[in-house]
């Protein structure tokens, strides 16, 4: 199932790149790629704008699906690869070492000498 995901996920980001590049910037019209005029346009006079909108953003929420889904499978895989440590461990290490609370203030001898110019 995951490889499924996955093939889907690869295959949504590649049809919404080329949707992405297909759209053209505001005030440039779909006809302007192919050379014609605005009512010979490939998806019509007004349509263009709408079809290519909601197609990126139907694509971009199952990109957004899939990518939740391959998150869940890649948590789900890593739980079990960890090891859980049993209390005896724990108490075997004793006591470890821990820095003072607060750093002792430098005295003159450890701040460096401005050099003379």
């Amino acid at each position: 199932m995951e490889s499924f995901v996955l093939v889907v996920h690869v295959l949504v980001a590649v049809a919404m790149t080329g949707l992405i590049l297909l759209q053209q910037g505001k005030g440039a019209e779909m006809g302007a790629s192919f050379g014609a005029g605005a009512s010979q346009t490939v998806f019509g006079a007004a349509g263009s704008v709408g079809f290519l909108t909601k197609m990126t953003g139907v694509l971009a929420a199952i990109f957004f699906m899939t990518s939740m889904g391959l998150a869940i499978y890649a948590r789900q895989s890593v739980e079990g690869v960890l090891p859980v440590l049993p209390a005896a461990a724990l108490e075997q290490v004793g006591d470890l070492p821990t820095a003072p609370a607060t750093a002792p203030a430098p005295t003159g001898d450890d701040v460096p000498a401005v050099p003379a110019k």
